[in-house]
């Protein structure tokens, strides 16, 4: 989240993470140095090293805030009807802006290994927060009806399972398939698993 000075200027972490990103952009992760970002924030190496300890922690922090930035504006989204059709409506929203996310998609084509430990080995912060969100959305869809009895934990896993499958692998078989077919889909099968029996 973004951090305020007293004098409203942006906190020094924020304007790293900017440079950061700018820099993976441009570079990609393997390519991006310590310097490059320091440079870039208009700050010293040292300033940098203070707040982490190496680019793969600085990386790591990045994805977080660019994820909690998507799961912020899914969240903050109202929606309509039930708790389910919101539910499915914020997973299917945050899948898109996920799926075509610049970040996302330069570590997708250009550093994929970076994505491997979130995919075989532990889920990383911004993970977390997002399995949180849906924990709550089933809870509240349980709460009014609109979602069937089971473990909402077990239930949000599940769909976190799905749409990352919709947002890391949807390259490897859409092939052609439009955007809106591969999104309707995914609301298909997310509000599927959720209804009640």
């Amino acid at each position: 989240m973004v951090e305020w000075s007293r004098t409203g200027e942006r906190g020094i972490e924020d304007a790293v993470l900017d440079a950061a990103r700018d820099c993976v952009l441009a570079y990609g992760v393997r390519r991006t140095t310590v310097t490059d970002v320091a440079r870039r924030a208009g700050v010293s190496r040292m300033t940098v090293y203070r707040r982490w300890p190496d680019v793969q922690s600085l990386i790591g922090d990045l994805m977080t805030r660019e994820w909690q930035q998507v799961l912020l504006a899914a969240a903050t989204d109202e929606g309509t009807g039930h708790a389910r059709s919101r539910l499915v409506e914020r997973v299917v929203a945050g899948a898109r802006v996920l799926r075509e996310h610049p970040l996302l998609c330069k570590i997708r084509d250009v550093d994929p290994e970076v994505l491997i430990p979130y995919l075989l080995d532990r889920r990383g912060a911004g993970q977390e927060e997002m399995l949180r969100f849906l924990v709550d959305a089933v809870a509240h869809g349980r709460a009014d009806g609109s979602v069937r009895s089971g473990e909402a934990e077990t239930m949000a896993r599940v769909v976190l399972l799905t749409t990352q499958s919709f947002v890391l692998s949807a390259r490897t078989v859409a092939d052609g398939l439009p955007a809106a077919s591969l999104d309707r889909e995914l609301a298909r099968l997310v509000d599927g698993y959720l209804r009640p029996d």
